[in-house]
């Protein structure tokens, strides 16, 4: 995947030119986008995990009730 290095990068509402910045700089802007891709699809698990425990606690709940 080719970077937009025209792109300006925006942190904290200010925007930086990609060729002011240093490596160093360059490398914590991709590590922050990864680590918020990663917390998005943790979200997303966390969501499913969720639900599903809510659905077997139900089915259970419903398999113990007298019949």
């Amino acid at each position: 995947m080719a970077k937009d290095t025209n792109k300006p990068i925006v942190i904290d509402g200010v925007e930086y030119s990609p060729e002011d910045l240093t490596e160093a700089q360059l490398a914590m802007v991709s590590h922050v986008v990864d680590l918020d891709r990663k917390l998005s699809r943790a979200r997303f698990n966390l969501d499913q995990l969720v639900v599903g425990r809510e659905a077997f606690m139900h089915s259970l709940h419903v398999s113990l009730e007298p019949e």
